[in-house]
């Protein structure tokens, strides 16, 4: 029984300390970070497209409050115009990450355009490597 106890307590322990290493990670921090940065930006274009781009553009197509737009079947209510609000609203995420790709992507092409080409080897450079190698193993 003592023993069975001390295997869990053992694993538990041993679970702990990989959780922990886990956690610990920087992409894990990351990750918790971006989900923050995301969550508060979705929020500043949920609220640029309901009280800006849609006022506008219902303005511009008759005066049309596009939350309003709706349709009964039956007992039903079909908020139509809250779905085309998301529907740009979506746009508008998608457009400001792909252009935040794709500035990151031009910085990466960049960096790897600065960095120099990797130093080719003769085979004489590399036969007198192993030959010093060699050297250096029976001395």
């Amino acid at each position: 029984m003592k023993d069975s106890i001390k295997k869990v307590s053992k694993k538990g322990t041993g679970l702990f300390s990989e959780f922990k290493q886990f956690i610990s990670r920087g992409n894990v921090l990351d990750l918790a970070v971006g989900v923050i940065i995301g969550a508060a930006f979705g929020k500043i274009v949920s609220s640029l497209v309901d009280n800006i781009i849609m006022p506008l553009v219902g303005l511009a197509i008759g005066g049309i409050n596009f939350s309003g737009l709706t349709f009964n079947i039956k007992d039903a209510t079909i908020a139509y115009g809250l779905f085309i609000q998301n529907v740009v609203d979506f746009l508008i995420v998608a457009l400001c990450i792909f252009i935040f790709i794709k500035i990151i992507n031009a910085f990466f092409r960049k960096k790897k355009e600065e960095e120099p080409a990797p130093i080719v080897k003769s085979d004489e450079a590399i036969l007198l490597e192993e030959i010093r190698d060699l050297l250096k193993k029976k001395k």
